[in-house]
């Protein structure tokens, strides 16, 4: 098909991913017209040839950890090559889920754009960021992204992550934004078209389970809270003392995405199997069964 959604995960988000891809197709009513596909790093093994090697990131240097919650996000510019160059994209993280239909978003007029997402920030000074967690690409003027070359310039600090991550070495000429409803941060109304639980500690499926993802740097002006967070990780490991995952503070939320669950359960999209095998590995919440039978159903999608 010439649209497609790709969803890039791995294996800590792989739940999530097939819910997300089951959300895609439940809420569409296109859903014959495009493909769901997932991206995944085991299928990459540029990105754990790096592994233990230090990147730029925010202007500082970082580990690259495959065990990381979100080692995943490299891939974020494969679908352009997946597509051969052709048709349309869209590109989702493995915690966004469809809320309306997807289709909207594949058929869109890009008004000459060749990708398009939402603004990743309204502070001053971080307009031209793009928050790439949600993209819709014209993947046959995409031909110039190299996501394997520009993933290897980080470790030899050539490209800061921070910075691919928000195009800022795309020309501006080919960026366009996308209304907000498109990629809603932690943040579900009647307007909401994907619903992102982008606050990592407070995703619904996760809660009380160790952190497993390395925080945002946020102390690069701070010379001793850098250090000492620094000590913390090389003296208790990468993710000790960072504490547990909490509960979202809106239970619509966590509803919404055990209400997809539980249709996915019943569908055989997902099954029980896999979510107990993914609860032993710590990858989703250890009373997942307790909080499907208390979750309602879902509304059923209008014909």
């Amino acid at each position: 098909m010439d649209k497609c959604v790709f969803i890039h995960t791995n294996e800590r988000q792989w739940l999530g991913a097939l819910v997300a891809q089951y959300s895609f197709r439940r809420n569409s009513a296109h859903a014959d017209k495009f493909d769901v596909r997932f991206i995944h790093t085991k299928d990459y093994p540029y990105l754990r040839e790096k592994e233990g090697q230090t990147f730029l990131r925010g202007g500082t240097t970082r580990e690259w950890h495959m065990d990381d919650l979100q080692s995943f996000t490299p891939l974020r510019f494969q679908p352009p090559r997946l597509m051969n160059h052709t048709g349309r994209a869209v590109l989702t993280d493995p915690d966004i889920f469809a809320v309306g239909d997807i289709y909207e978003l594949l058929d869109r007029d890009m008004q000459g754009a060749a990708v398009m997402g939402r603004h990743r920030s309204a502070k001053e000074g971080k307009g031209y960021q793009v928050a790439t967690s949600v993209m819709l690409m014209d993947c046959a003027r995409l031909t110039h992204w190299d996501p394997e070359g520009d993933f290897d310039a980080l470790f030899r600090f050539e490209k800061d992550y921070k910075e691919w991550m928000v195009l800022a070495y795309e020309d501006p000429a080919n960026i366009g934004y996308l209304e907000d409803y498109w990629n809603d941060f932690d943040h579900l109304d009647a307007n909401t078209r994907l619903l992102h639980n982008t606050k990592r500690r407070t995703q619904p499926w996760k809660t009380g389970l160790p952190v497993d993802y390395t925080p945002a740097d946020k102390f690069k002006d701070k010379p001793l809270l850098a250090s000492a967070n620094r000590l913390r990780a090389k003296v208790f490991g990468e993710y000790g003392l960072l504490g547990r995952y909490r509960e979202h503070p809106d239970n619509k939320q966590e509803a919404f995405f055990f209400g997809l669950l539980k249709e996915c359960l019943e569908h055989g999209h997902v099954s029980e199997e896999l979510v107990r095998d993914e609860i032993s590995k710590n990858h989703v919440r250890h009373d997942a069964f307790e909080v499907l039978e208390r979750t309602p159903p879902l509304a059923s999608i209008a014909a």
